[in-house]
């Protein structure tokens, strides 16, 4: 067994696209006691609030052919907007209160959004990256599970 996830003065990011807690552990290594430090909520609009655009049209150089290209994901869209908002929110909590080390927590598809806006700053402070989505999940539940959690890296 590695080192402990949740040692002493460990925040913890569990988020999604559309909901995100930041937890801080006031507890030990052994015994953490997770405390809900930040709860960020995302509405979520119907597609016609977010936008409207109609799949756009590409034409060939040569000839006469066309065809239409995806359309927008405008739900994915805001939920990689929401995550930077986060992510944002998170340097701000670092400015006031000095971020000692940081666990992530979200479902791949936000793992990889969290990554790509992840500040190159924060990148030591990280300890463990956990592709799970524990959004709908008690604190308890959440401290469970990250203690029975074995680090990535």
């Amino acid at each position: 067994m590695g080192l402990p996830l949740l040692s002493a003065g460990t925040h913890v990011l569990i988020g999604d696209g559309k909901k995100a807690f930041i937890l801080f552990n006031e507890g030990t290594a052994e015994r953490p006691s997770l405390t809900v430090e930040t709860i960020l909520n995302h509405p979520d609009l119907p597609t016609r609030d977010l936008g409207a655009a109609r799949p756009g049209r590409v034409f060939e150089s040569v000839g006469s052919r066309r065809a239409s290209t995806d359309e927008t994901d405008w739900h994915q869209r805001e939920e990689d907007r929401f995550i930077r908002d986060v992510m944002t929110h998170l340097v701000d909590l670092d400015r006031r209160a000095r971020l000692r080390k940081l666990v992530l927590v979200a479902p791949p598809r936000a793992m990889a959004e969290l990554r790509r806006v992840l500040p190159s700053s924060f990148a030591s402070l990280v300890t463990a990256e956990i592709t799970k989505d524990l959004t709908n999940h008690s604190v308890t539940a959440i401290t469970e599970l990250l203690q029975a959690e074995e680090p990535l890296f």
